[in-house]
């Protein structure tokens, strides 16, 4: 059973958010136990402060234990600060009245932070994968998890270029997974590809992640937030399948813009939440579906001054290339993390690979604190941020020009 509501046209006020977190915790089932809370990091716009708070009083004089774990996958381990800031609280208000509160960041690199949870068997992979692969999978999460009796996603659910919508058991998978299911999740969605995948509710990869969390030995749980422009227009709490279902419903109606046709140019601006290439990828894959044969997408975003602080040497090394550039030449990068192949082809884009010419649907240009040579070493296009009029690019979609001034978390779609 999913309580909760939610409306395109309406928001939740906070009052409303209150109520539906009691409602959902007055079954007592959590009385007497210990709960990991798991919620995303800075690059999701969500009011995890304002639900940490309502769970909180709901939760706190009943519950054991009652912790953060921060889903981090691949992304760096954020400061306390940055915790801070996430959760909406400051030093001083964590000690005078969460200081039973603990926080983790998730450690996806440290294998004496995992527990191993077993393999997808190769059958099962291929089946699910609709044929694409034929291998086992391993599964391993934060061994964190076992020292606590329920986990509680707490997390936004928005269209997503590898499992098709976000939330549910993704904060889990990849979410405080372990090398490999992160590396064959991400590869599975860009051997699919992001115009095939993102937006659309049911995906190879989504049953590949629902399957992986029935081998968690912990109850689950998850609230679901659709949030619109920074508020809630929805708020769900369940099972981790069941209330990610309501979620992704209402974020289709909420998170797709529809455009009458594709545009030659855009101009898509990264918010600062993202702060290296590796998260402003999503400035394009948003974008992707509307962008022109043969056009131009610009992501501008002078802040950014690295491509991955966390898989900057990889990318270094490979590049950004179409899916087929890789796969046709397998023998030379299958034993690159296959995270890292599948991020740059999501951020190149789509296109084609034969008889040793690389031919891209479109061309990504990067107006950032990126240098030039760099972007050219990557194989990215580049202009002076400093350049970029902004102004220039507002109001001229019948020109086949798009301004997106915060890109990264509604979809564009071209209108059938």
């Amino acid at each position: 059973m999913v309580v909760g509501k939610g409306h395109p046209d309406k928001y939740l006020p906070e009052e409303q958010i209150n109520d539906i977190v009691s409602d959902a915790m007055s079954d007592g089932k959590l009385d007497g136990q210990k709960v990991l809370l798991i919620v995303p990091d800075h690059t999701r716009t969500a009011p995890i402060g304002l639900m940490f708070r309502s769970i909180y009083a709901a939760l706190s004089d009943r519950v054991k234990a009652l912790d953060v774990m921060i889903a981090l996958g691949t992304h760096p381990p954020m400061s306390e600060a940055q915790i801070y800031e996430r959760m909406s609280m400051t030093r001083a208000e964590h000690q005078e009245k969460y200081s039973d509160v603990r926080f983790f960041n998730h450690m996806w690199k440290e294998n004496d932070a995992l527990t191993d949870l077993g393999v997808i068997p190769e059958e099962k992979v291929e089946e699910l994968s609709d044929g694409l692969f034929r291998m086992e999978v391993k599964l391993t999460v934060n061994k964190k998890i076992l020292d606590y009796d329920h986990l509680m996603v707490v997390g936004p659910v928005f269209p997503h270029e590898v499992v098709g919508f976000s939330g549910g058991n993704k904060y889990i998978f990849p979410g405080i997974a372990g090398k490999e299911i992160i590396d064959f999740f991400h590869w599975l969605g860009a051997v699919i590809t992001n115009p095939d995948i993102i937006g659309n509710k049911w995906t190879p990869v989504r049953r590949v992640l629902d399957l992986a969390a029935s081998y968690v030995p912990v109850e689950k749980s998850a609230f679901c937030m659709v949030v619109k422009g920074h508020e809630l227009a929805g708020l769900y709490y369940g099972g981790t399948e069941e209330a990610w279902s309501e979620a992704a419903d209402l974020s289709d109606k909420i998170h797709i813009v529809y455009k009458n046709h594709p545009f030659h140019t855009v101009l898509s601006c990264a918010p600062k939440m993202y702060d290296d290439l590796w998260t402003g990828g999503k400035c394009m894959y948003k974008l992707e579906p509307v962008l022109a044969e043969g056009g131009k997408l610009i992501i501008y975003a002078p802040h950014i001054t690295e491509i991955s602080y966390t898989h900057g040497e990889d990318l270094d090394k490979i590049g950004y290339h179409t899916r087929d550039y890789f796969r046709k030449q397998w023998d030379k990068f299958k034993d690159y993390p296959w995270g890292v192949l599948a991020h740059s082809t999501h951020v190149k884009g789509i296109g084609s690979y034969e008889k040793g010419v690389e031919k891209p649907r479109a061309q990504v240009i990067l107006a950032t604190g990126i240098p030039e040579e760099r972007c050219k070493k990557v194989n990215l296009g580049y202009m002076d941020p400093d350049s970029v009029d902004v102004g220039a690019y507002k109001d001229r979609e019948d020109e086949g020009v798009l301004y997106v001034p915060k890109a990264g978390e509604m979809l564009y779609r071209v209108r059938k």
